[in-house]
């Protein structure tokens, strides 16, 4: 697949310059956090204490990985709740249902944390295979119980989804898994909200999960502004909390002018 030829770097974005919304913009300060497959919402809770500490108003909303469907209604189903525009974050997994989720009507923007982003007709396994991780290429790595729900080997956990982890939480987390449902990676989308909402992404440069190829053709072929933080994990929103809510308040501001010069 063809690569980004070109990265919009941390430091030529970062730190954040704040932008001050014109008075005919209605701000953006809902942000809903989507977690991927085998962990939960809690995971965000760095880069949750350090959105509401910018005055966002953030909800994380629990899928039950039993289906793609149920994924994707608990999503809008908290979306529904949301006064006003809201900008949708998913990660890994996640990037799959906000890009289903993502045609929502409170949706303004999204945003891709080492995720996938299938197109309408796609699933993220089926391009997985095609740009393999080190997780696929790692054998016995992927269990899977006798009613087909699957999760990460524990002992494979800590060195493929969270490398740069503190080691006792990376044990942690590999003990607590949510099993998903393995046709949650082979449902094809019927909605592609990246194609009609602007889009912001981070690739992981190191991560084990997804190829950080796969990651940076999903943002090319989506025009999504990219960024890429060397050498972070699939954990990179526990490992870089700070970063990656940069981007995401960098995504609210700029995605709350972009919409108010279009109403001009």
């Amino acid at each position: 697949m063809k690569q980004l030829k070109t990265y919009v770097t941390l430091a030529a974005t970062l730190p954040l310059i704040a932008l001050a919304a014109p008075a005919s913009a209605e701000p953006i300060k809902n942000i809903v956090l989507v977690h991927g497959a085998w962990v939960d919402g809690s995971g965000w809770k760095p880069v949750y204490e350090i959105l509401t500490k910018e005055g966002f108003n953030v909800t994380m909303a629990q899928e039950p990985e039993t289906s793609f469907a149920d994924d994707v209604a608990a999503t809008k189903r908290v979306l529904d709740l949301q006064n006003g525009p809201t900008l949708l974050v998913g990660h890994s997994y996640g990037g799959s249902i906000i890009t289903e989720a993502g045609v929502h009507p409170n949706v303004t923007a999204l945003v891709y944390v080492a995720a996938h982003a299938p197109d309408v007709g796609e699933d993220e396994g089926t391009l997985g295979k095609k740009t393999p991780s080190v997780l696929a290429k790692t054998e016995g790595a992927i269990k899977k119980t006798p009613d087909g729900y699957t999760y990460l080997n524990p002992v494979d956990f800590p060195k493929l989804f969270a490398p740069d982890m503190p080691k006792g939480q990376a044990e942690f987390e590999a003990r607590s898994q949510v099993l998903a449902a393995a046709e949650v990676f082979t449902t094809p989308l019927t909605a592609a909200a990246w194609k009609t909402k602007p889009s912001w992404a981070i690739v992981a440069g190191n991560d084990q999960i997804i190829n950080p190829d796969l990651e940076r053709w999903y943002y090319e072929r989506a025009k999504s502004r990219t960024i890429e933080i060397k050498g972070a994990s699939h954990s990179v929103y526990e490992s870089h909390p700070r970063q990656v809510a940069d981007v995401i308040i960098r995504a609210a501001r700029e995605a709350e002018q972009e919409a108010s010069t279009a109403k001009k």
